[in-house]
């Protein structure tokens, strides 16, 4: 089964599972070979969507780690310009600490650092890591715009962002997708309404932790109602929580992270799941943890 979104209203789509590359180029790393692995599976069960940042590594001495990996990897099976692979800038890694920064500067700095590692003379989708306290959102906003204009980006995203913070920037310029945090057990963009804010403006919500992280990946496995509910349609717990997701709207685009090959291939086959209506509603009432 084929299930496909489209990047906001951009023409371009892609298959409704995605692959989140950060932990790939963290702490606790897999070997290449390994991260190498994961990427041809995903590539061979039909993904076409990768989501990256510049500081996905373990610090400032190791910024684009992820980038370099994931085109290497999709240089090694061939698939290189079939792919589409979002980057984001905004953030720093100082002794490993994540630190926001959405100076000019900076974003220029990390998006030209970016289409060097990645290989290429424009980046499909860029976004911005996340909103600065420091500087004015209008500032960031102009700078990714100025990139924009010179060619260097196709497409302007944003992530961990509120729904004021969106509307702020679709009022400046065009956004094409949102990437927030979003799972079963952090549902707080399914009951504030920004998950249904960004399909009436045609824009793709990206829920990255879709499965709730490392922590979360156990969790499911623990939890008698996903227990219920996976024996009942058959398939792992990591499945329902991704099938949940993509049953929030023709607009949503999980973007489950993976180090080992059979993780990224069971969730590939997530597409192939649907949900009763009242097994969504009793997900719905989970409580966030």
């Amino acid at each position: 089964m084929t299930m496909q979104r489209e990047l906001g209203a951009t023409g371009l789509r892609v298959n409704a599972i995605g692959l989140g590359g950060m932990p790939l180029s963290i702490s606790g790393r897999p070997a290449e070979q390994q991260a190498f692995a994961v990427i041809e599976a995903f590539v061979e069960g039909g993904g076409n969507f990768i989501d990256t940042a510049n500081v996905y590594c373990l610090d400032d001495d190791d910024l684009g780690h992820n980038e370099r990996l994931i085109q290497q990897a999709l240089d090694q099976v061939g698939a290189t310009g079939s792919v589409i692979v979002a980057t984001k800038g905004g953030l720093r890694r100082p002794g490993g600490a994540w630190i926001t920064d959405g100076s000019p500067d900076w974003l220029r700095q990390s998006c030209e650092a970016s289409l060097k590692a990645l290989k290429t003379d424009r980046i499909e989708l860029y976004q911005l890591h996340a909103v600065d306290p420091k500087v004015d959102f209008r500032r960031s906003l102009e700078a990714l715009v100025a990139l924009k204009e010179e060619g260097k980006i196709r497409h302007l995203g944003l992530s961990n962002v509120s729904q004021a913070q969106l509307e702020q920037a679709l009022n400046f310029t065009p956004i094409v997708s949102v990437q927030n945090r979003c799972n079963i057990y952090d549902p707080r963009d399914v009951r504030n309404g920004m998950i249904e804010f960004c399909r009436t403006r045609q824009v793709t919500y990206i829920p990255y932790s879709p499965v709730g992280g490392h922590h979360g990946h156990h969790q499911l496995a623990q939890d008698p109602l996903i227990r219920q509910l996976a024996t009942k349609y058959q398939v792992s717990p990591h499945r329902v929580a991704l099938a949940w997701l993509l049953q929030k709207g023709e607009h949503v685009l999980p973007i489950p992270g993976a180090s080992q090959v059979a993780s990224i291939q069971d969730s590939l086959r997530a597409v192939e799941s649907t949900l009763d209506t009242e097994d969504i509603a009793t997900l719905d009432q989970l409580p966030g943890r």
